[in-house]
């Protein structure tokens, strides 16, 4: 057995899963009353009719307010003896917001059609009458702004003059706050990628992109190769709820790509992978709310539809594109023309997303960026500052019980010195929560029962290369095919080395029989050679030195300016 090096690497975490469901759903119900009142006032009305909703104490809802306030502001934190710091965000006194939306719904969206500073003067008026300091103008304006277009429309020129706005199939609910709603899906890219080694054609990745449903702005997107999953899911938050600089920077793309932060509630559709447990207690603890689409009603999720067919319509635009059906794709040879690896079509898309940020829309007649700018200036969204740890809580989960060499996992070996206290007490220990990333199954996250927090176990051979989940169950596929009743752990890693040997011969003899077919196009006629250039917006600019053949890896800055 080999022995990993001893070292600090535990990921914090506080045991989603470890909490009993009536401890869990009591959390909760205490959360969505204790959180609002904890980031307004704790006045002795508001105090007392918390604590008639929850069934306790005033002292108890003191009590609450102040572990909420010293924590994340997650659920979490109101369940018995757990607690964190940090958080942050401000905006108008729960009062003076609720004077401004009725100002606004009273005054401002009516036939009258008064102006805005009309309506400044008038919540001016209700906030003094009140004892209550009043909004700056600006904060009016910026309230007004976010008003839903059709709901304002509807108010200052009637229902005939909004018409045009409503969507098809009914009403959908409105959405006044950037980051109140969120709605996440999924696709097959319209594009063959190629792999970054040999450049050679893999296949169509996947997107999974989130909406900012208020100011239209994308605030996460994501690609993988594997079709979608609660994973996709949880990166996609995580690249949501984290500032985008870093993976900018990583991607070598100088772009602004301000939207970032939690949102109030996830709006998805009824696919698994939008309803695992991973997926539910984690939108939990961070107080996010899940909903999803009702049944037959699919103008809801058209939003993120609409924004995902726009991409794809850009996508088309590039080699190796799949287009939207064969009909479309006619005789184009999408295998033949691909040239982007899935890191090149990810910068692509991240300027891509860029352009769309700073478009009109058509339905709310600004543009996102403007929009979720006017959006953020009332509160600063909240975000997390370690998107590793944040994704831990929404990996698919497994439970095992600890056995004297460690676990065992789909007849794959984990262990660490770490584990050896729990291993002499292994027989009155319940089964261990472990979360496993399915792109690297070289190593399971361990939640230690005792502080919740998260312990990296890796393979118990370390020698064993790093493989993900889908490349594990081919191995096994093979293995029982084959009439293995019985696999053990090293006849499953060299079945995995063995079928990597393939596909990298394989790779070899593809490109040295396209080199030999390129060889044979030159040694023809002039117009044989002409049938095998790529059409004319592919050559490389005038004064590229570099080979005008079909076979040429375009350089991606070659791509942006095509």
């Amino acid at each position: 057995m080999d022995e990993e090096p001893v070292k600090d690497d535990r990921i914090s975490g506080r045991g989603l899963l470890t909490v009993p469901d009536a401890a869990w759903e009591l959390a909760v119900e205490r959360a969505a009353v204790i959180g609002p009142l904890a980031e307004s006032s704790t006045g002795g009305y508001a105090v007392d009719e918390a604590a008639t909703k929850l069934g306790i104490s005033r002292e108890r809802v003191y009590f609450l307010i102040r572990l909420w306030r010293g924590g994340q502001g997650a659920v979490s934190d109101l369940v018995p003896g757990r607690s964190s710091g940090g958080r942050g965000g401000a905006r108008l006194p729960v009062e003076v917001e609720t004077i401004v939306r009725e100002v606004i719904r009273k005054h401002y969206l009516t036939r009258q059609r008064k102006t805005i500073a009309a309506v400044h003067r008038e919540i001016i008026r209700m906030c003094r009458l009140r004892g209550l300091p009043a909004p700056s103008r600006g904060a009016v304006r910026r309230r007004i702004a976010m008003l839903d277009p059709r709901t304002e429309t509807v108010g200052r020129e009637g229902r005939e003059a909004a018409r045009p706005l409503q969507s098809a199939g009914g009403d959908v609910p409105a959405i006044v706050e950037v980051l109140e709603q969120v709605q996440i899906d999924h696709t097959v890219v319209d594009l063959i990628v190629v792999d970054e080694q040999h450049r050679l054609p893999i296949g169509r990745p996947y997107v999974t992109v989130a909406i900012d449903v208020r100011s239209r702005s994308i605030v996460g997107l994501v690609i993988t190769l594997e079709a979608p999953s609660a994973l996709s899911v949880g990166l996609c938050l995580a690249h949501m709820l984290t500032d985008k600089r870093a993976s900018l920077e990583r991607l070598g793309v100088e772009v602004t790509w301000p939207m970032s932060g939690k949102p109030r509630e996830l709006y998805l559709d009824n696919a698994s992978e939008f309803k695992s447990e991973a997926l539910r207690r984690g939108c939990q603890e961070h107080g996010i709310e899940l909903n999803y689409r009702p049944p037959g009603r699919p103008h809801y999720g058209g939003i993120i539809e609409r924004v995902i067919g726009t991409l794809m319509e850009m996508v088309h635009e590039l080699p190796g594109t799949t287009f939207s059906n064969p009909a479309q794709r006619g005789s184009y040879d999408s295998d033949a023309r691909a040239v982007l690896t899935v890191t090149e079509l990810e910068k692509w898309l991240t300027l891509a997303v860029s352009s769309y940020h700073g478009q009109v829309h058509g339905t709310t007649r600004q543009t996102p960026l403007a929009l979720w700018t006017a959006g953020v200036q009332e509160a600063v969204p909240s975000m997390v500052t370690d998107a590793s740890a944040f994704l831990v809580d929404f990996l698919p989960v497994v439970r095992r019980k600890l056995t004297r060499t460690g676990f065992v996992i789909d007849h794959v070996h984990y262990f660490r010195n770490g584990l050896k206290p729990w291993i002499a007490r292994r027989s009155q220990m319940e089964r261990f929560v472990i979360r496993r990333d399915p792109r690297d199954i070289s190593r399971i996250w361990v939640l230690d029962p005792d502080d919740g927090s998260y312990m990296p176990v890796p393979y118990r051979t370390l020698s064993y290369p790093a493989v993900s989940v889908w490349e594990h169950r081919a191995a096994l596929e093979r293995l029982r095919a084959e009439g293995r009743e019985q696999v053990d752990e090293d006849t499953l890693f060299r079945t995995v080395e063995h079928m990597r040997t393939i596909t990298e011969t394989a790779s070899s003899t593809t490109r040295k029989a396209r080199r030999n077919a390129e060889r044979r196009k030159r040694s023809g006629t002039a117009d044989e050679i002409s049938m095998t250039r790529p059409p004319i917006d592919l050559l490389p600019p005038e004064g590229n030195s570099g080979p005008a053949t079909e076979d040429r890896v375009m350089p991606f800055e070659e791509i942006e300016q095509w």
